[in-house]
């Protein structure tokens, strides 16, 4: 797996600690678009010492092959992250499946930019880590979210009721799955 792929208008990028200003500067800008829809923020969590120990523990969660965050960078802009990609809780044996999740800048929502790193990064992560299912949960009422699943070919499988935990309030996700039919 490497840590850099770039798309036509992206590069996607595997972050280590030394580049926690930059994430936190990413969490910064978008606090009052993200936190209504994210898990509650612990008080330090808009500082640069959490960012670097998060982006420690992530990157060694790369290494130990447990968790990929990609950060999303305009090709122009090498210096800005505006989202990032989180494939997780890889599962092997029987069941080759792991979880995706994803954020953008609310500047650089609606311009495809999401749906140009999934088309990349899904094959990869599929072919690298012989995955066979992806799920992704996403709120019913979020339908930007769900309009992207569906443009990426994921299906939706069910409805999870009272399923995490978002902003302090026990919410309800809809279950996508994207099915590798390579496997």
């Amino acid at each position: 797996m490497l840590t850099t792929y770039t798309t036509n208008r992206l590069e996607l990028n595997i972050l280590n600690p030394s580049m926690a200003s930059i994430v936190l500067d990413f969490y910064n800008r978008n606090r009052e678009f993200l936190e209504p829809l994210e898990p509650a923020r612990t008080s330090n969590f808009y500082t640069y010492n959490y960012q670097h120990a998060n982006m420690s523990y992530e990157y060694n969660s790369f290494i130990r092959n447990k968790c990929l965050r990609f950060w999303l960078f305009l090709n122009d802009t090498p210096r800005k992250t505006i989202g990032s990609v989180c494939f997780n809780n890889f599962l092997k044996g029987a069941f080759c499946s792991c979880m995706v999740g994803y954020k953008l800048d609310m500047e650089y929502c609606g311009y495809g930019y999401m749906h140009e790193a999934l088309c990349k990064l899904i094959p990869i992560v599929c072919s690298e880590y012989a995955i066979h299912r992806i799920n992704a949960m996403v709120m019913p009422e979020n339908l930007p979210s769900i309009k992207l699943l569906d443009k990426l070919n994921f299906k939706q499988e069910g409805y999870l009721h009272s399923y995490a935990q978002i902003n302090g309030t026990w919410r309800d996700h809809l279950l996508y799955t994207y099915l590798n039919h390579e496997t």
